[in-house]
């Protein structure tokens, strides 16, 4: 199968003139195939947003390569590889340029020359998919923040991408509305195999990943399922990275002589800890 993206012991520094200096992100490479969900986690200037910046073309490697779509990123082919590609920032105000929410779904694909016919069409389609097509005229602003960030992932949506790229979407959210934004994205590749990349601290929100990749100052410094990556607990900690809480609940309480499975599912950790107390 044609790979969805591909990175090749990409280099990038803002510095070029100062040689001595760290690179942003230093020789990093990993493939993604269709359908899988990656999460880029890492500390503040571990390199991620940067990764975030080079897979989509608004920066290009000094050394390396990125692939996208079984072809190399180059200046000439970037619009028509992000015309296959949506992305979801971290702040969705900065995102919303239409009066309304149906005005603002249909802002790229006005831009792409999508015909009104079939443009009113996509942005019904995707304002369902993400459940806010209850909104069409409602004005973005008096919106609330999980509700803004669903109508920035239809705006994405609209454009039927192959691959959609979240850069820390669910920073800014409450736990509601970072429940409903999650939701809609398992729900959307249950439904039609998207390709997911999450740039994200929240290690929560990673383990939801197939897979995982730890950036630490500008290199790759793990990268695996979510059990093989958090079975480096204490690694991931002194690069100060918080543990899911499951996992660092169970671990204190087996510290504690609890007899308990170590886990990083909430709900198998209420399991054990029940199975713990009729064993007694």
């Amino acid at each position: 199968m044609q790979r969805i993206l591909s990175l090749d012991d990409i280099r990038f520094t803002y510095t070029p003139d100062e040689p001595d200096k760290p690179m942003a992100v230093d020789g990093v490479s990993f493939d993604m195939q269709p359908g899988e969900w990656i999460a880029v986690v890492g500390h503040n200037g571990s390199g991620k947003s940067t990764l975030a910046r080079l897979m989509i073309g608004l920066l290009f490697p000094q050394e390396g390569k990125v692939e996208l779509f079984g072809d190399t990123l180059t200046e000439e082919n970037l619009w028509d590889k992000r015309s296959q590609m949506g992305m979801v920032f971290q702040n969705p105000d900065n995102q919303f340029v239409g009066a309304t929410v149906q005005d603002d779904v249909a802002f790229a694909l006005e831009n792409n020359g999508i015909p009104f016919e079939e443009m009113t069409v996509r942005v019904r389609e995707a304002l369902g998919q993400v459940k806010m097509d209850g909104f069409l005229d409602h004005e973005p602003q008096h919106l609330s923040g999980g509700q803004k960030q669903r109508v920035a992932i239809a705006g994405a949506l609209a454009l039927r991408p192959r691959l959609l790229i979240l850069d820390e979407a669910t920073s800014m959210l409450d736990p509601q509305g970072r429940e409903e934004v999650i939701r809609v994205i398992l729900e959307l590749r249950e439904k039609t195999g998207l390709s997911v990349i999450s740039i994200t601290h929240d290690l929560e929100e990673a383990l939801l990943a197939d897979r995982i990749v730890v950036m630490n100052r500008g290199r790759k410094f793990a990268e695996g399922t979510p059990r093989e990556v958090f079975a480096n607990g204490n690694e991931l900690t002194a690069l100060g990275l918080d543990l899911p809480f499951a996992l660092r609940l169970s671990s204190l309480l087996r510290e504690q002589g609890v007899t308990i499975n170590e886990t990083m599912s909430e709900r198998k950790l209420v399991e054990s800890l029940w199975t713990s107390r009729l064993n007694g």
